[in-house]
């Protein structure tokens, strides 16, 4: 046993003993010898493809996550896509498929999405639909978005001020091949295999939201405050893990699921993956280097990594520790795989239902007021005067743009203003019932279930479909999308940033039908 690494440790736990769980759960059971060990699975139902793909830039580019833009300095970690593919091969049910491909980036534009799906056309088997994108939204990934989207609150290029930056269709035109070569290679290495899952939790994401004793919330902000009253909402610290084994049991792959956007170093100028990168070594450190892990961000558009308070005591356990909190998430996140590997990989699953439908639907836009209009004007007002003064102070000393980041208050006055103003333009163009339609997808896998958004939806509305989903366990996804916050009815009220309309395209009311919509397809796949 001294010899064995940990990994060939945890593949001879699941393969003894396993029987016995197969039995009493029964699903894919295989047969077992007088002596309770597993035999060798020899076919399966269920066919399996992983692929990675390398998508850092090559050049300065701009990164995507702030009001003020940034122009990369360097490289801290790469940014990748890790994509898996998943089809069912039984002759009882129907045949069906999907891929599912996680990106280092803080969303995932529609165009980027069609235009990958538009180069797998070709991919025999393969229905490009049935293909989806996420985004762990790091705020250190490159910006994908030429101009602002109908229906987000992204700035696109639109800056201010002429940055020097490799040109974003370029960069968006070189990532899409490269996405689409991932998602090849993962179908075209698609092979006999099986799955198992199971719940863990770690401290990582926390509500950065609170609210004061009139009802006003506030992102982040100081908490020393004697108007402070509580935490606005919900926090979920849920790991949701899903194992990929091939015929012989050994693990090849993991999907990890939990609350959280990827941001602790959300102000950095060096692009990278934040804690999904330390993730991923960790993890792989214990399990093999081989391994493929595919992070995902469950509902989470009120959550971040962030404390509210016990900052001071965070700190300093983390200068107790020597470790970075980049690090330390790492560490909660691979402890949890550790601890429900060593039971669920005892249960392999080769033959679990599959299916997995691909829904639009037209979704109601937040209906703004007049005094909605006035209430951001007088924002845009107080910003466009401030990005005039400093446009003229540049003009006056040119010699201001040798500074190292010069750029950065400028276009921060610049994208403040036009976020407020593109409030009076949603509403110019809303008519009587605005709306927009928008792609969910919703998968069975046995008795797990996956359902995705395209936003950066309320933990409130996940834990609805939660509460709700048929499924044993149930993985949500958001961001599979351009992203645009999607708030509950409590964040609404108390207004602020990520609820107020600048913010938010789509309303309360938006989320409350996704999440119905959700539950009702949820059902009908386990009808």
């Amino acid at each position: 046993m001294a010899e064995m690494t940990r990994r060939d440790w945890m593949s001879a736990v699941a393969m003894g003993g396993a029987a016995i769980g197969l039995a009493t759960m029964g699903i894919g059971c295989d047969e077992t010898t007088q002596e309770g060990k597993m035999k060798v699975r020899k076919s399966s139902d269920l066919m399996i493809g992983w692929a990675q793909a390398d998508l850092t830039p090559r050049e300065p580019v701009l990164i995507t996550g702030q009001f003020h833009a940034r122009v990369s300095e360097g490289v801290h970690d790469p940014i990748t896509a890790t994509a898996l593919a998943l089809e069912s091969a039984t002759k009882e049910r129907p045949a069906d498929h999907a891929v599912i491909v996680s990106c280092d980036f803080v969303c995932v534009p529609d165009p980027l999405r069609d235009a990958v799906r538009a180069r797998l056309s070709g991919v025999a088997g393969l229905d490009p639909r049935k293909v989806f994108f996420h985004a762990t939204h790091t705020h250190t990934g490159p910006e994908l978005r030429a101009a602002s989207a109908p229906g987000t609150s992204g700035f696109g290029l639109d800056v201010g001020v002429e940055l020097q930056a490799m040109d974003v269709n370029r960069y968006v035109a070189w990532a899409v091949e490269r996405l689409a070569e991932a998602v090849r290679r993962a179908w075209e290495a698609r092979k006999p295999g099986g799955i198992s899952f199971g719940l863990g939790q770690a401290v990582v994401g926390h509500n950065r939201r609170w609210t004061n004793f009139e009802g006003v919330s506030c992102m982040y902000g100081n908490t020393n405050d004697p108007r402070f009253s509580h935490i606005e909402g919900y926090e979920d610290h849920a790991v949701n893990l899903l194992f990929t084994h091939d015929r012989d049991g050994r693990m090849t792959g993991l999907v990890v699921n939990l609350a959280c956007p990827s941001q602790v170093s959300e102000n950095d100028y060096q692009l990278g993956a934040d804690y999904w990168h330390e993730a991923r070594e960790e993890i792989r450190r214990r399990h093999g280097r081989d391994l493929f892990i595919l992070g995902q961000c469950s509902a989470a558009g009120d959550q971040s990594p962030h404390h509210l308070f016990r900052k001071s005591a965070e700190v300093r356990m983390l200068k107790l520790q020597g470790r970075t909190q980049r690090q330390e998430i790492a560490r909660r996140i691979a402890n949890t795989v550790d601890d429900v590997w060593e039971g669920a990989g005892k249960t392999i699953a080769w033959a679990p239902t599959l299916a997995h439908r691909v829904e639009a639907l037209a979704l109601p836009l937040r209906k703004l007021t007049e005094q909605d209009v006035k209430e951001a004007m007088a924002e845009a007002t107080v910003w466009r005067g401030k990005y005039e003064t400093l446009k003229q102070d540049l003009q006056q000393h040119p010699e201001k743009k040798q500074q190292p980041r010069w750029y950065v208050e400028i276009t921060h006055a610049y994208r403040y203003a036009r976020w407020c103003e593109a409030v009076r333009e949603r509403f110019q163009e809303q008519g009587p019932d605005p709306r927009q339609t928008v792609e969910f997808h919703v998968l069975r896998l046995g008795e797990v279930a996956l359902a995705t958004d395209p936003f950066e939806y309320y933990l409130d509305f996940g834990v609805r479909i939660l509460a709700r989903s048929p499924a044993t366990q149930t993985f949500l996804v958001q961001l599979t999308g351009a992203g645009s916050y999607v708030p509950s009815k409590r964040a609404s009220s108390g207004g602020s940033y990520g609820a107020k309309p600048a913010s938010t395209p789509f309303g309360c009311e938006a989320g409350a039908e996704l999440a119905e919509a959700t539950v009702k397809a949820l059902q009908d796949l386990w009808a």
